[in-house]
């Protein structure tokens, strides 16, 4: 619990941090085109006092210096209208525009200088308007490059966790196979000698569950094949096994059609998601309560949900209670609901989540299988 904590504060600062150098970038970028408008404003205002000088010129002016303002502005596109509202003269802007509405969208944002009888109507350069584009630009493939990122890292990480399961399970079938070999040896000889005694044949199931715990490892390690079978059967079976090996205090009600809903599955693995969620409902009502199984057919999806009327979940650990490692119990590894989210999601294409939780109430867990 304390790394998930650990993480959701590495992470929390990471977003901060991401947001206060965005904020930073857009507040610099402001303040560079804030000065550099300043800038093209100060530069028109030279070049209609320029236009203002050419116009009152005799023959005696030397206009050396008044063309040269004039013509050095090749960036910054300008309208020159008279006092009637016609065009004078205009430069930087191409022929095809409107150049009426042109000039009117500038006399809208005030890019105006009036010189006599005429007013100078100006806009901001290219360069300028890249400017102002530009943080976002820059922000927007920032972004992509982040989430690509996570999304690789990911990716990256739940591979590795796939391979860890994979070969965790695998390793675990293999190791279990041998004494549990030797055992159903040793109860095979204990029926032949004593065919008679009463403990031999819970012994033997107990062999058998071991023998079940170890198909299912042996098949998370692969890709089990999903075939029809009864999701009825699969519900039963869990509240039999349940029955025998919790307190008569814990009632387990179950509300199922009576015709069999029939799932492409694997029923072992299922079997072991659903006996994963009574356990859990089993510890959070410390021995006492009750537990109800439903099952309803969709027509294209079975819905099943696992209620509890335990102590509930948090609603800060909600979020969490699939995540690996993640657990409220003092004993525990935090892997159950793990193994029950890839069972269900990963070889099943279904869903599980938590439905509903109060504290002190119980919680409800709902999956969702396609048929």
């Amino acid at each position: 619990m304390q790394w998930t904590d650990r993480i959701r504060q590495v992470k929390i600062i990471l977003v901060v941090a991401a947001v206060i150098i965005a904020v930073a970038s857009l507040l610099i970028s402001h303040v560079l085109v804030r000065d550099l408008s300043k800038e093209e404003r100060n530069r028109m205002e030279v070049w209609a006092q320029a236009l203002h000088s050419l116009n009152e010129a005799d023959e005696h002016t030397d206009l050396t210096l008044v063309l040269s303002v004039i013509e050095e502005n090749n960036t910054i596109p300008v309208i020159v209208l008279n006092s009637e509202g016609g065009i004078d003269d205009y430069r930087n802007i191409k022929d095809s525009l409107n150049m009426e509405d042109y000039a009117r969208r500038m006399i809208r944002s005030g890019d105006t200088i009036r010189i006599d009888r005429q007013l100078v109507c100006y806009d901001e350069s290219i360069m300028l308007k890249r400017l102002q584009a530009w943080p976002y630009v820059q922000l927007g493939i920032v972004l992509i490059f982040v989430v690509v990122a996570i999304f690789a890292l990911l990716s990256s990480k739940r591979a590795e966790q796939n391979k860890v399961w994979v070969g965790l399970s695998k390793e675990t079938a293999h190791q279990l196979g041998t004494p549990i070999s030797s055992l159903m040896a040793w109860v095979e000889i204990l029926k032949e000698n004593y065919p008679d005694d009463e403990l031999i044949p819970e012994m033997d199931k107990d062999v058998s569950r071991l023998q079940l715990v170890a198909e299912r490892f042996s098949k998370i390690g692969s890709l089990p094949e999903p075939v029809d079978s009864s999701m009825n059967d699969v519900l039963k079976h869990v509240v039999d096994y349940m029955d025998r090996r919790t307190s008569k205090k814990v009632e387990i009600t179950t509300n199922m059609p009576d015709e069999d809903v029939i799932v492409k599955m694997n029923a072992s693995l299922f079997e072991w998601v659903i006996e994963n969620l009574c356990k859990n409902a089993v510890d959070a009502m410390e021995g006492s309560g009750k537990i109800d199984l439903s099952l309803n057919d969709e027509g294209s999806r079975v819905v099943i949900e696992v209620k509890d009327n335990g102590k509930g979940i948090r609603k800060k650990d909600v979020k969490n209670v699939f995540t690996p490692g993640f657990t409220t119990k003092k004993r525990g590894w935090g892997l159950g609901l793990s193994l029950a989210k890839r069972i269900v999601e990963e070889y099943h294409k279904g869903r599980i989540f938590v439905k509903s939780s109060e504290v002190g109430v119980g919680t409800t867990f709902r999956i969702v299988i396609p048929k």
